[in-house]
């Protein structure tokens, strides 16, 4: 080999050698792109099928839009919990929150009702009423927006475990069908107050059992309907902008509560404490289960969703509590109200 070959086979292994390392270094400073064999992993996993190909290509660059994002907010040091690809990882936050968050917020006036939980002077430390066997397994809406029943007969339920030591799950539906006088409309959405009212006039409320979940409007069953299982004497409303007298309450038995649930980290939410951004439009009805602080210190609120148990921390979030603003996070304390028995 001459001097030249030999000059241009070094220059040559250099450059390859070079080309290597820079590639390997790349690699490693960049993750790596969501693919399309993820979203055909997803869509085994959680048995997604698309009516034909141009919708498994519009669903397979939303998914990997949303990935990109969970893995960016995922990166950020200063944030206390943790976005996770669920279920909904093909949807756009405008037709995940379209279909299923529909709470009706009203206009707030000042409340006339009493608040029983006034005088309330010490509340344990941290409160959990899943353990106090008040709290029935995470149910699933789907795509229903009728939040507000779900939120409704949670907290229905668990003032019923309280005063007869029976945990019993109470129909969804019945609500979803018979609750149609008012401003509650089923899957187009309700209000928890109204829910109550309609439990009360209508001298109690079935079973789960007795009268299914279907996810859909249906003609109201008038024989189970009469079939009441668990009754109510009232409803009262907690203070409005006041996280102290939520504390109240929720040391007291759990609380419907509505939040604005609207951004992608709500729909994303895996693990941790919640502090994301979040407004006050209130959009979406859940109950408040209990309350304490994280390993950090962190107070946080306990709260039951309906979106089934892939969803957070199998079905629950944690919220952060005690924040400056008087509405609480996403305005979990502007509206809040709870059943009496």
């Amino acid at each position: 080999m001459t001097s030249i070959n030999r000059t241009t086979h070094t220059f040559l292994v250099l450059i390859f050698f070079y080309a290597t390392l820079l590639s390997h270094t790349t690699s490693r400073l960049l993750p790596e792109a969501p693919s399309y064999e993820g979203h055909e992993q997803w869509m085994a996993h959680y048995g997604r099928v698309y009516k034909d190909v141009d919708e498994k290509e519009q669903r397979s660059k939303i998914f990997q839009e949303n990935v990109r994002y969970i893995e960016s907010s995922n990166s950020a040091m200063n944030k206390a919990y943790k976005l996770a690809v669920n279920e909904f990882a093909d949807l756009t936050n405008e037709e995940f929150t379209s279909t299923r968050n529909r709470f009706k917020a009203h206009e707030c006036s000042p409340s006339t009702s009493a608040f029983r939980y006034e005088n309330v002077t010490a509340v344990p430390s941290s409160m959990d009423w899943r353990k106090k066997g008040a709290v029935t397994p995470v149910k699933d809406q789907g795509q229903c927006g009728c939040c507000w029943a779900f939120s409704a007969v949670a907290a229905m339920e668990g003032i019923t475990q309280l005063k007869t030591g029976k945990l019993v799950s109470l129909s969804e539906q019945e609500l979803v069908d018979c609750d149609t006088g008012g401003q509650d409309q089923g899957c187009e959405g309700g209000l928890m107050d109204d829910a109550f009212d309609f439990i009360l006039n209508n001298k109690g409320l079935t079973t789960e059992s007795n009268y299914p979940y279907k996810g859909v409007d249906g003609t109201c069953n008038s024989n189970e309907e009469s079939n009441h299982a668990a009754a109510i004497t009232g409803h009262e409303d907690v203070p409005a902008n006041s996280e102290s007298a939520l504390l109240k309450a929720v040391a007291s038995q759990p609380i419907s509560v509505a939040i604005d649930a609207s951004g992608s980290d709500f729909q994303f939410y895996s693990s941790g404490v919640f502090t994301g951004e979040c407004g006050t439009e209130l959009d979406h009805g859940v109950t408040a289960v209990g309350y304490g602080a994280s390993a950090d210190g962190t107070k946080y609120w306990l709260v039951k969703n309906s979106w089934g148990t892939s969803w957070g921390q199998e079905g629950y979030i944690m919220m952060q509590r005690d924040v400056d603003a008087q509405e609480g996070l996403c305005g979990i304390a502007m509206m809040a109200s709870y059943p009496t028995a």
